[in-house]
């Protein structure tokens, strides 16, 4: 008899189902649901491009209806029956956190906080706490350096901690409203299986060590340490009653009688601890040691996993090194870039007219290039750099334009610019000791785009494979369903079952190009040193040969 797994996948805009047979991992329905409220779901302020927030409500009504049309396609796929899930998986954004009551209801609930944004969930990108981020990282690199040692040296505007101290400093209502500040990834498993307060919440181990410099070693970071910064930051923490982080082959819960009767799911199912977006897509896309999986979106992340029965050095840049995050067993390291499908659709709607079609057209022109032809050098710093340089005050920006130079150009341009800090990054793991034998790509450029493929191939030097699912955030969610149902109920005892059931690749796979390469090369070493110069305080020289040596990069390609 067949049984299933429910992944739940709930992103920056829109919230996903995907129902898989555990066996070997047909997906035989999926829906989405778009979040109603604000820019593409997203609440946006335009006096501060800094902000960026969403409204529960929105997730939880979008949960309903995507599972619901999920359900109703899979009920045309023969053997399949609701009761037939065994188990459910959650990812989200993150770090996303939202401040919520006693009951552990979103403050944004009540009437009157409904209007103020601040009471919202942060999402991931919000960078509106850029001091605050530099607050903690100067502090705790003088009291406790051991925190940033395991997030690459720097804390970022985009975590937990940061979020909250800001909140604090501009709007203390909510702070003190506020009973506690749940991550995204604990707070819609806790719905799910009935949680109604704080500290009855399975704690992700994902969030907390990613985000919230968390580690099995200090638990969370010290409340004298954050009484310094300010005495409200100082009081969450010591509210913030879990002392354990968790994997997400651990149970979070049973699928309460409230939501199984919303979804229309037998209630008891067993769900699993929830982990971040990009964590669960590389368990998705077959993540194991030595294997690079670049989750590639709007933003990008960069995967990997190392056993943490061997040693492993701390990686500066790398948005952190946590025992379980990704795979139990193994240490998870995730690294990653602010924007990459951002800045193509910012190309578009602001100068190419704003289609869909528009990406198609500029990506058939692109292709006709040659590495090099355009003349061009970008940095790809639109929202800032995440790994990395890890600093949120970055822009991008675009040399060797000329009164001849076309969209299509500037176009191809932005793509190897997402490239050449692709390979600064790998670049970074492996000088620390490790060794990236195979890259692993997955989301619906890496799909959908086979120039962007081609040339991270020819960029890195290395071949580009695709995960087979589509939908790999969601199919990883769906693996540790299966495992928290586990090997008696239908399921798996371990996740690298799952995956080798589960999880596969496509056949085709992006070669590099030697003589494509071979110029890349030379553009990535221009690249770094703009890279050097406007990112770093360390660098010193003089920038004179950059504009010249492209255009002599140029003027090869084209053959004069």
């Amino acid at each position: 008899m067949a049984r299933y797994a429910l992944g739940l996948d709930f992103g920056t805009n829109s919230v996903r189902a995907l129902v898989v047979n555990v066996a070997g991992g047909d997906e035989i329905a999926t829906a989405v649901a778009g979040y109603p409220s604000g820019k593409d779901g997203v609440v946006i302020d335009k006096k501060d491009p800094n902000l960026a927030r969403q409204v529960p409500a929105d997730w939880r009504a979008g949960l309903a209806k995507c599972v619901g049309a999920a359900l109703e396609k899979a009920k045309g796929k023969k053997g399949f029956k609701p009761k037939r899930i065994i188990g459910i998986g959650v990812d989200t954004t993150g770090s996303t956190p939202l401040p919520v009551d006693e009951k552990c209801q979103p403050l944004a609930d009540q009437a009157r906080f409904k209007k103020n944004p601040n009471a919202y969930a942060w999402l991931w990108k919000d960078h509106t706490s850029f001091a605050e981020a530099a607050d903690i990282t100067a502090l705790a690199a003088k009291e406790h350096p051991e925190y940033l040692a395991k997030c690459g040296g720097t804390y970022s505007s985009e975590w937990f901690w940061s979020k909250a101290l800001h909140c604090i400093r501009v709007d203390p209502d909510v702070m003190e409203a506020a009973a506690s500040w749940v991550e995204m990834a604990d707070y819609i498993p806790g719905f799910l299986v009935g949680c109604d307060a704080p500290a009855d919440l399975k704690r992700s181990v994902c969030a907390a060590g990613h985000k919230a410099m968390y580690h099995a070693s200090w638990r969370l970071p010290a409340a004298d340490m954050l009484d310094k910064l300010d005495p409200a930051l100082g009081r969450l923490r010591r509210e913030e009653t879990f002392e354990q982080a968790l994997p997400s082959d651990q149970v979070a819960g049973q699928l309460c009688p409230t939501w199984a009767k919303r979804l229309g799911l037998e209630p008891g199912i067993p769900v699993a601890v929830g982990a971040f977006d990009a964590h669960m897509g590389a368990v998705g896309a077959g993540i194991a040691p030595g294997t690079l999986v670049k989750i590639i979106g709007t933003s990008t992340c960069d995967m990997m996993v190392h056993p943490n029965t061997q040693p492993l050095k701390d990686v500066p840049g790398v948005c952190g090194i946590v025992d379980g995050s990704i795979i139990p067993g193994c240490f998870g390291l995730e690294a990653g870039q602010s924007a990459v499908g951002d800045i193509f659709n910012w190309f578009v709607q602001q100068f190419a007219g704003g289609k869909a079609a528009a990406h198609k057209k500029l990506t058939k022109e692109a292709a006709k290039l040659e590495p090099g032809e355009s003349g061009l050098l970008a940095l790809d710093w639109n929202n800032g750099n995440r790994t990395v340089l890890v600093d949120v005050r970055l822009t991008g920006l675009l040399l060797g334009q000329t009164l001849h130079t076309t969209p299509a150009e500037v176009y191809r341009a932005l793509i190897e610019a997402t490239a050449f800090g692709a390979r600064v990054i790998i670049e970074r793991v492996e000088e620390y000791g490790l060794k990236v034998n195979d890259v692993i790509n997955c989301g619906g450029i890496a799909e959908k785009n086979p120039l962007l493929m081609q040339i991270y191939a020819d960029v890195t030097g290395r071949p580009m494979k695709i995960s087979r699912s589509a939908q790999t955030c969601a199919l990883g969610a769906a693996m540790f369903g299966a495992v928290v149902a586990g090997k008696d109920a239908g399921g798996y005892d371990k996740i690298e079952d799952a995956q080798a059931a589960m999880a596969g690749l496509k056949p085709t796979v992006y070669q590099p190009d030697p003589d494509a390469q071979k110029t890349y090369d030379r553009m990535y070493k221009l690249y770094r040193q703009l890279h050097d110069a406007f990112g770093t305080r360390l660098w010193q020289g003089n920038m004179h040969n950059v504009m010249k040596e492209m255009l002599v990069i140029r003027d090869e390609a084209r053959g004069g």
